[in-house]
């Protein structure tokens, strides 16, 4: 085939017309994709188990921020990998899970930090590992109010502390639903002993009585033995501290005896199960939370594409999950750097990251400087938020 110089710069114009329009595409300038490697953010929370959905919520939301923060190129031009341990609900399982990152660190691993856990109990004794590791800690639920006493330094929480939890919950309880009279009744682990003393506090600052203090189990579903004492004290509201899987069983097993005093949960109950396991005594249930819903606050936008990454709905914790993502990507923007101590720093200096849960920023000691707790009640089988007033 003969070339002349017509043809020549023919075929080198329909090529440069051809790359501008692969380069562009529909005419926008597209974000660069990470090119530098790999970051690993760990996402540690029960991923089975009878809290395995709530855990779940909070590794979807890791994901999607991940995935949006990849899409504009990444942190520092690193790739923002996120990967799920599961430590069951369970401490001596968290000891294990902070154990295995710190292996995967000594083996080089870049590993920038860690969102987790979910519960209090986790986090306090994976803490003792993690507070000496090159890495951040942002838990996206753990509320137990001495994790923010201890001096860490890479510690961080999305989440309001009990303290305020207590306080607006005793609050709620006192001056909206005019209760005189409360039981208090929390499960036997550090974060319902410690929530339940909290808010037997703040009812009695109040001025309200502590009608009766009770501690059941983890996991505890029957309540036979329970349910004479609180009838005899009386309460005209109960207060429960502890999760999903005792919440409904508990309000089940109130209403059954003719017992149908308002009866608000904390936090750990603000999951469907609450509602689906009560065997149709949910209706009116009062619940705090340390997040607002995602329907409230999140746009369609936000949630197509945590159903594409998730392949399911945004629950409860979801909102957590991907905030706590934000505020470290953030740090390391602001640091301009993966260094943790940097890292840390900068976070503390943040002047607001603008999450679905507002405007987040930080004490020296890891906690919020602006804490909010929502409370929902169930009407019509569903979670509505009654306070603050959305």
């Amino acid at each position: 085939m003969k070339v002349t110089i017509k043809s020549l710069v023919l075929m080198l114009t329909v090529c440069c017309v051809l790359f501008a329009a692969a380069a562009c595409g529909d005419g926008t300038a597209k974000p660069s994709q990470p090119t530098k490697g790999e970051i690993f953010v760990y996402v540690a929370a029960p991923l089975s188990g009878f809290q395995a959905n709530g855990g779940q919520t909070v590794l979807g939301g890791a994901r999607l921020a991940a995935e949006q923060i990849n899409r504009a190129g990444g942190l520092l031009g690193y790739k923002v990998t996120i990967v799920g341990l599961d430590d069951q609900s369970d401490s001596d399982v968290a000891l294990a899970v902070a154990e295995e990152i710190k292996a995967k660190i000594a083996e080089g691993r870049q590993v920038l930090g860690v969102i987790g856990h979910y519960n209090s109990g986790q986090t306090i004794n994976a803490m003792e590992i993690y507070k000496d590791l090159p890495l951040i800690v942002i838990t996206p639920t753990s509320s137990e109010v001495s994790l923010t006493q201890k001096g860490y330094l890479n510690f961080f929480r999305v989440n309001a502390s009990d303290l305020t939890q207590a306080q607006v919950d005793a609050e709620f309880l006192v001056n909206t639903l005019g209760a005189r009279r409360v039981a208090v009744i929390y499960n036997d682990d550090p974060y319902g002993q410690g929530l339940g003393q909290l808010l037997a506090d703040d009812l009695l600052a109040l001025g309200a009585e502590v009608a009766l203090r009770l501690q059941v189990a983890v996991e505890q579903s029957n309540f036979d033995a329970e349910i004479p004492q609180i009838v005899a004290a009386q309460p005209d509201a109960v207060f429960y501290a502890g999760y999903e899987v005792e919440a409904p069983y508990l309000r089940a097993a109130l209403v059954q005896a003719g017992v149908t005093i308002p009866f608000l949960a904390s936090d750990g109950a603000f999951l469907a199960a609450t509602i689906d396991e009560a065997g149709g005594t949910a209706e009116g249930i009062y619940v705090s939370s340390f997040a607002p819903s995602p329907k409230t606050v999140a746009d369609a936008a936000w949630i197509k594409d945590y159903q594409a990454v998730e392949y399911r709905n945004p629950d409860t914790y979801s909102i957590n999950g991907y905030s706590a993502v934000e505020v470290l990507a953030e740090g390391v923007k602001k640091a301009g750097s993966f260094n943790s101590v940097q890292v840390a720093n900068a976070i503390r200096a943040l002047p607001g990251v603008e999450t679905p849960m507002g405007s987040l920023s930080y004490n020296e000691v890891g906690d919020l400087r602006q804490q909010t707790i929502y409370i929902f009640q169930v009407q019509s089988g569903d979670w509505v938020q009654v306070y603050p007033k959305p």
